[in-house]
């Protein structure tokens, strides 16, 4: 086959063409950090790097949903505390008000404070985190007392007030961020309702006793079925807060490990990179070299 120099000129523009392209490849792998920039470099890379960016963003929705739960569960975990809290209260003042020696003044105020523990109760029962009513059920709107009095509204009332609010915090894991405060707040209000009804009516030592005990002479919940009562959603609570620790755990060690592996799929290696590329400069420079000589080659060459 005859060559001759046209073909010559054009094998080595597109040798050159080739050599630019791999120079400018790796200049840009050099300037974004990535080896693939464009699904065409690599289409196995580029599904792979999409798919670990889906678990990426997965994942920060994940650590976001733990942060909500941690919100509700410490509110919870914060107002059941304050009900235990005045639930002790309320035994000192039951204790006082047994004592025979105590004159019906002195009962009179011992009543006046229950009947304050049980309005701060009420408020308790209303906590909220952010805009929802924590103990209502799946009913966030709505408190479980209005205007100091039992909440009647009928989509309070309704099947709603005793379902879990649950949230995903893992594929596949949902866990319950509310507790069902409504039957606890229902036995604190009757035995308040109660204990204030002993105390302003002369009850006997003996009858204001009754009420520390697991039910009354009444046969409502007492004062130390509803403190279990209390100490047991309390320790629910606690036990559903280590569970959301060792997710939150869980997510940022997954979180490490995909970035890691998303790291490995697509980031540039410099080092090698680099080495490529002054190795392909050369090649250049050497073809560049060879391409003058080849170009330079006129008629007068072949007359001389």
């Amino acid at each position: 086959m005859r060559v001759t120099q046209s073909m010559l000129s054009s094998n080595m523009l597109r040798n050159l063409n080739n050599s630019y392209g791999k120079m400018s490849k790796y200049q840009e792998q050099l300037q974004s950090g990535k080896i693939v920039n464009r699904p065409s470099d690599d289409p196995v890379v580029a599904v792979k790097g999409m798919g670990y960016r889906v678990d990426l963003d997965k994942n920060a929705q994940f650590q976001r949903n733990i942060g909500e739960a941690n919100s509700w569960l410490d509110s919870t975990d914060e107002a059941l505390g304050q009900v235990g809290e005045a639930l002790k209260r309320v035994k000192e003042l039951i204790v006082q008000a047994a004592n025979d020696t105590n004159t019906p003044e002195d009962r009179e105020k011992i009543s006046a404070e229950i009947t304050q523990i049980k309005e701060q109760l009420k408020d308790i029962g209303n906590s909220k985190v952010g805009e929802n009513y924590i103990f209502s059920g799946t009913h966030t709107n709505q408190p479980l007392y209005k205007d100091g009095l039992p909440n009647t509204d009928a989509t309070l009332t309704a099947k709603g007030l005793g379902e879990k609010i649950e949230i995903n915090v893992f594929d596949g894991i949902d866990m319950q961020i509310n507790t069902n405060g409504n039957d606890h707040f229902k036995k604190i209000d009757g035995f308040m309702t109660e204990l204030e009804d002993l105390l302003q009516n002369g009850a006997t030592s003996s009858e204001i006793s009754s009420a520390l005990g697991m039910t009354t002479d009444n046969g409502i919940p007492g004062l130390d079925a509803i403190y279990e009562d209390a100490l047991t959603l309390r320790a629910d609570v606690g036990a559903r807060q280590n569970r959301v620790e060792m997710m939150e755990n869980r997510l940022a060690l997954q979180e490490v490990n995909v970035t890691k592996q998303k790291s490995l799929n697509e980031d540039t290696d410099y080092p090698k990179t680099i080495t490529e590329m002054i190795t392909q400069e050369s090649l250049h420079q050497a073809s560049l070299s060879v391409g003058a000589k080849v170009i330079q080659t006129t008629l007068v060459d072949f007359i001389r």
